[in-house]
């Protein structure tokens, strides 16, 4: 059995991004960008967001927002919200994948999802070895407290899918299973949004 208990070692490598090809993705839902603008506004600090999981829905001409991501192309390469001294400034309300860390939701494809650990954060690499190893009991051990935010924000996505199912059933939307890039970049352009939301 492991003593190895999880410790952030406050590198900021989740907050920031990676150079080279890697896109950092850092995923918030509707709720979570509306506390994040709210204070970045109060505090007068650039925050900015990008749609991230989206789908076309077709029959009512709108773009479905699941999800956001926060931009990193600033000039810290990082989330605003990091601190070189203090580590993440908005700790008490971050966002679930943030919560999480170094747990990450693996997106298998649009509709499924699986838990895995980030290979980029420094605890990790520092016990590679030993969590290489590691069965799903020893891992809810050493991530205390970040497996059940790893849960939560899991079974978050599942309603949300769950949701845009349920909708796609009784025929309030209709999501195209082909599309081109060129229809997909030309509604992206002319349709709103309309965010999907759940608790």
């Amino acid at each position: 059995m492991t003593n190895l208990k999880y410790k952030c070692m406050m590198g900021g490598t989740c907050c920031h991004e990676i150079p080279g090809d890697y896109v950092k993705r850092i995923p918030i839902y509707p709720d979570e960008a509306d506390k994040l603008i709210e204070i970045a506004k109060k505090r007068e600090i650039e925050f900015k967001i990008i749609e991230d999981l989206i789908f076309p829905d077709i029959k009512n001409e709108k773009i479905l927002v699941l999800t956001y991501r926060i931009r990193l192309d600033n000039e810290s390469q990082g989330c605003p919200f990091y601190d070189k001294k203090r580590g993440c400034t908005v700790h008490n309300i971050k966002p679930l994948a943030c919560q999480a860390y170094p747990l990450a939701l693996k997106q298998i494809d649009a509709f499924n999802f699986e838990i895995s650990i980030d290979p980029l954060c420094n605890f990790v690499i520092n016990n590679y070895e030993e969590l290489e190893t590691v069965d799903l009991e020893k891992l809810k051990t050493i991530f205390q407290e970040e497996y059940p935010k790893a849960v939560i924000f899991y079974r978050k996505n599942k309603r949300i899918m769950f949701k845009i199912r349920e909708l796609e059933v009784t025929n309030k939307i209709s999501i195209p299973r082909e599309i081109s890039l060129d229809h997909f970049n030309d509604y992206l352009k002319i349709w709103d949004r309309e965010e999907i939301r759940v608790k």
